[in-house]
């Protein structure tokens, strides 16, 4: 990576010490999927690297996006009066992409213990991928209502409110050292995954009906935002809390238990200014660009991090994506631009920008991504995509550096 390190010699001692520790009590997850996923797992040749689970279930996510995008870019082919322009093969293809991407992520752990691989740059890996997938996942369902039902400015609430939920949980980890796993999470994938089979079953022309003005749209914004309030938030304020209470977390003073909301705030205010203050409407006319946009700085916020809690260091309170990001927001809805520039910001240039604005923001996160792997691999002495004979040592010694680490009751390590 040349003279570029993302990583601290904080960080790197911060990985030597750290040990994984989750609680997990959907039973859902854990009488179901587990004694499935441990059963598959046994079918996965041992010379294969967790992290290629990983990446490969990653991979299924980006093929939906690309599908789903070349047949509806603009979230439009549901407003047709003919039905959904989508062809039905597609839904199909989404749904099976969706469980490979969930059951893979749910394997990838167990192959890592089978193996005697498992460490600190799996878990990294995976979740800072998952990351990426909050913002890829919810846009397919933008597809089956289409603009008319479920306008852009709405799929931007929906689309934060799975930013929030991820968010929110990682959060507690860098606060209580645990990672409570979110009952919602299962029960999310298999009821995507559903709604894209219905589509294919019985056309996705059933879910543009409504009840005296109430639409399915409606519903779903109901049912996402609804579950996290119930399910989600305060189980974890509850967690944070106790906690404190029974000092079993990271003790940590009131403002930096709070920093991590610090950047998450401040890209939280920079898109809502976008969004709604944008000379030229540019939410709805380039909405898919803009939620590439919006969740590639999310996850490099929530990468930067799983990194500060995995290492136990401080989490950044600003991201530096967020400067070309405001300051692009403050050119696009500066509302005396015809006065002192003499002329207006035309629509091309705003999307211009807008697609700018996003290869750049891409790149660079996906450089921060590969510059954390490699260090790490580096570091450890292994490899990403690779088991070998190092990584089996690596591994070991690792143990040896956390085996005194105070153990968690009901915790499964990966």
């Amino acid at each position: 990576m040349g003279c570029m390190r993302y990583l601290s010699e904080a960080h790197l001692r911060g990985f030597e010490r750290y040990k994984y520790s989750s609680i997990d009590t959907s039973f859902l997850s854990v009488y179901v999927m587990h004694p499935f996923w441990n059963y598959c797992v046994k079918f996965v040749p041992k010379w294969l690297a967790p992290n290629v689970l990983t990446f490969v279930g990653f991979l299924m996510t980006v093929v939906n996006f690309i599908l789903i995008a070349y047949y509806d870019w603009g979230f439009e082919a549901a407003n047709s009066e003919a039905g959904n322009t989508v062809p039905a093969w597609v839904w199909t293809v989404a749904a099976i992409n969706i469980l490979i991407y969930y059951n893979l992520d749910g394997m990838d752990g167990k192959q890592a213990r089978r193996t005697g691989t498992s460490g600190p740059l799996g878990e990294l890996f995976d979740h800072g991928l998952d990351s990426y997938s909050a913002a890829l996942i919810p846009i397919y369902l933008f597809s089956l209502f289409g603009t008319h039902d479920l306008p852009p400015i709405r799929m931007f609430f929906v689309i934060w409110n799975v930013f929030l939920n991820f968010y929110l949980t990682h959060v507690e980890k860098y606060n209580t050292g645990v990672m409570f796993l979110p009952w919602g999470y299962d029960f999310t994938m298999w009821g995507v995954s559903g709604m894209l089979f219905v589509a294919t079953v019985f056309g996705p022309e059933m879910y543009r009906f409504s009840i005296y003005g109430f639409t399915v749209a409606n519903m779903f914004e109901f049912v996402l935002i609804g579950s996290g309030m119930v399910s989600s938030h305060p189980i974890i304020a509850r967690n944070i809390y106790l906690s404190y209470k029974n000092k079993t977390g990271k003790m940590r003073p009131m403002w930096e238990m709070l920093r991590p909301f610090f950047a998450f705030v401040w890209l939280f205010v920079i898109t809502v200014v976008w969004s709604f203050f944008s000379r030229n409407d540019v939410i709805n006319k380039e909405p898919r660009i803009l939620w590439i946009l919006y969740g590639t700085i999310f996850s490099n916020i929530a990468c930067r991090l799983i990194v500060a809690q995995m290492s136990d260091t401080r989490c950044d309170s600003f991201n530096v994506l967020m400067w070309p990001l405001a300051a692009t927001v403050g050119v696009c809805c500066f509302p005396y631009y015809q006065q002192v520039f003499d002329t207006d910001l035309t629509s091309d240039t705003e999307r211009w920008i807008l697609y700018g604005l996003t290869i750049f923001s891409t790149l660079a996160h996906w450089h921060y991504g590969y510059g954390v792997v490699s260090e790490m691999c580096d570091h450890f002495h292994i490899r990403c995509f690779k088991i070998t004979k190092q990584t089996v040592a690596a591994e070991e010694e690792l143990q040896e550096v956390v085996e005194d680490a105070k153990p968690t009751e009901n915790v499964e390590e990966v």
